[in-house]
C-alpha cells in the first residue's frame, strides 16, 4: 500500500512532490546544468520546508529554481493552500539555464585551442604571451578560494602544462624569470588541490617543484608563500611540528619582500603551536601575526589577489582555530571566530572565502561546545553542514570533525544527537570522493 504524502507546507515542496523526484535527484540537477548552482538535498529540503529563507541563498541556487520550476523565488516559499495554480510548465522539466549547453562548450574548446597556438607556435615567448598567462593565472588566483576546485583543476592543470612547455625551451632572462614566477604560483595552487583533496603527498610534491621556480625567478614574496602552503598542507595532515619548521622557513623571505605572507607565516606558526598544546607560543604567534600588519607593503604576489594574498578576515579566522585547541581560551576563541564569521558573512565580499567561512563557523561552535551551550554551536556550524559535497574540501571536513570530538571531550554526545548524525554524514562525503 503506497504510504500517503503528509501535506506539504510551501508551493516548492508541493513541486517537488509532483516532480515525482527526490530531493536528491534535483541536487544532482541542478550541479549538472550549472555547477554555480550546486547544493545539498539536505538544504534544499530545508528551502521546500520553509526552515531556510530563499533570500540567503546565492544568486545562482535562485536562477536555477526559477528556471526549474518557472515560478519566482518569492513565490516559492509561500505557504501551499489547495487553491493555488501549482502545476510546472511542461517546457520546465530540465534547467535551461544561461550560458550552458553544447554549443557553449564548443566555443571554449575553440577559444582554448586558439589561445594555446599563440602560446607555443612562435619561437619566442612574446610579452603578450606572458601577459596573456599572468592574466590566466590571476584569473585563477581571485576564483580559488570562491569556487569549487572539482571547477578549477582542468584550467589549472593545462596552464600549468603551458608554462613548462614554454620554460622547457630556451627563454631570454626577463622572459624565464616571468614564467617561473608564474609557474611557482600555478605549481602551488595545484598543491593546494591536492591538499584540498586530501592528498598531502600531491601537495608536497607540488610545492616542491614551485620552490625550484620561485628561486629560478629570484622572488623572494613567492618562496614565503610556498613556505606558507607547505606549512598549512602540514598543519592539515597532522605533521604539526613540521608545520612550524616550514613556516619558520619563510618568514625570512617574507620579511625581505614586506608583503602580507608576513602576516601569515606567524598566523600559520599559531595554529601549530596550539596543536601541539603550546599555548604560550600560540598565542605570541598571534599577536606577531596582528602586529606584522603595520609593516606590510604589498608586493605584486599580493597583486594576484585571491588566494595569494593574506587579508584581515582570514588572520581573524587564523586566531579562533588556533585558540579553539585550547580550552582555557575558550571565550578568546569565541570573540575571535566571531568577528571572523562576521567578516565572511557576504559572499559578495572579494575577500569571502567558502573555506574559511566554514572554518569560522566550525571555531564558533567549538568555543560554544566548551561553554556547553548547544543550542548556539548548532546555529553556527549548521551552514557548514549544508555545503554541498563538491565544497566539502579537506579543511572543511577536517574542521567539522574537530566539533564532533568537541562534543565528545564535552561529555554531551546524549544532548547532541541529532547534530552528531549530521556531522557523521557530512563527513562521510567529501569532496575527494566525487567522480572527477
Amino acid at each position: 500500500m503506497a504510504r500517503e504524502r503528509r501535506e506539504p507546507r510551501t508551493l516548492l515542496e508541493h513541486l517537488i512532490q509532483q516532480s515525482d523526484r527526490t530531493y536528491e535527484e534535483l541536487a544532482e540537477e541542478f550541479s549538472r546544468h550549472d555547477p554555480r548552482a550546486a547544493i545539498s538535498a539536505r538544504h534544499l529540503g530545508r528551502l521546500a520546508r520553509g526552515e531556510r529563507d530563499l533570500s540567503g541563498s546565492t544568486p545562482a541556487t535562485r536562477r536555477a529554481l526559477q528556471a526549474l520550476f518557472g515560478r519566482p523565488v518569492e513565490e516559492l516559499q509561500r505557504p501551499w493552500a489547495p487553491d493555488t495554480p501549482s502545476s510546472i510548465p511542461e517546457q520546465r522539466g530540465t534547467l535551461a539555464l544561461p550560458g550552458t549547453g553544447p554549443e557553449r562548450t564548443i566555443l571554449a574548446m575553440a577559444a582554448q585551442r586558439a589561445r594555446n597556438y599563440a602560446m607555443l607556435a612562435a619561437e619566442a615567448t612574446t610579452p603578450a604571451a606572458i601577459q596573456q598567462l599572468a592574466e590566466d593565472v590571476q584569473r585563477l588566483a581571485l576564483a580559488y578560494p570562491q569556487q569549487p576546485v572539482t571547477q578549477l583543476i582542468g584550467d589549472l592543470a593545462e596552464t600549468q602544462d603551458t608554462l613548462f612547455t614554454l620554460l622547457e625551451r630556451r627563454q631570454p632572462p626577463n622572459q624565464s624569470r616571468d614564467l617561473h614566477f608564474l609557474a611557482g604560483i600555478t605549481s602551488g595552487l595545484l598543491a593546494k588541490v591536492s591538499h584540498d583533496l586530501a592528498d598531502p603527498h600531491a601537495a608536497m610534491l607540488q610545492t616542491r617543484t614551485a620552490v625550484l621556480c620561485a628561486e629560478q625567478a629570484g622572488h623572494p614574496g613567492l618562496q614565503a608563500w610556498l613556505r606558507g602552503m607547505q606549512s598549512l598542507v602540514a598543519y592539515w595532515a597532522g605533521r604539526y611540528a613540521e608545520a612550524v619548521r616550514y613556516a619558520d622557513a619563510g618568514r625570512e623571505h617574507a620579511i625581505e619582500a614586506g608583503g602580507t605572507t608576513a602576516v601569515w607565516l606567524p598566523a600559520n606558526a599559531a595554529r601549530a603551536y596550539a596543536a601541539l598544546g603550546n599555548a604560550e607560543q600560540a598565542k605570541a604567534a598571534i599577536t606577531e601575526a596582528e602586529q606584522a600588519w603595520s609593516r606590510v607593503r604589498p608586493d605584486d604576489l599580493d597583486a594576484m589577489g585571491g588566494i595569494c594574498t593574506f587579508n584581515q578576515p582570514r588572520t581573524l579566522y587564523y586566531a579562533a582555530d588556533a585558540l579553539a585547541w585550547l580550552p582555557d581560551q575558550a571565550a578568546e576563541a569565541e570573540e575571535y571566530a566571531s568577528q571572523a564569521v562576521t567578516a565572511y558573512a557576504d559572499p559578495h565580499d572579494p575577500a569571502w572565502a567558502f573555506g574559511d567561512q566554514a572554518g569560522s563557523h566550525a571555531d564558533l561552535a567549538i568555543a560554544r561546545i566548551a561553554g556547553r551551550d548547544l543550542d548556539a554551536a548548532t546555529d553556527a556550524i549548521t551552514p557548514v553542514l549544508d555545503l554541498p559535497a563538491e565544497q566539502r574540501i579537506n579543511g572543511i571536513v577536517h574542521s567539522v570533525r574537530r566539533v564532533h570530538q568537541a562534543i565528545t571531550r564535552a561529555g554531551l554526545t546524549a544532548d547532541a544527537r541529532d547534530l552528531v548524525d549530521g556531522i557523521e554524514h557530512f563527513t562521510h562525503t567529501p569532496a575527494n570522493a566525487l567522480p572527477r
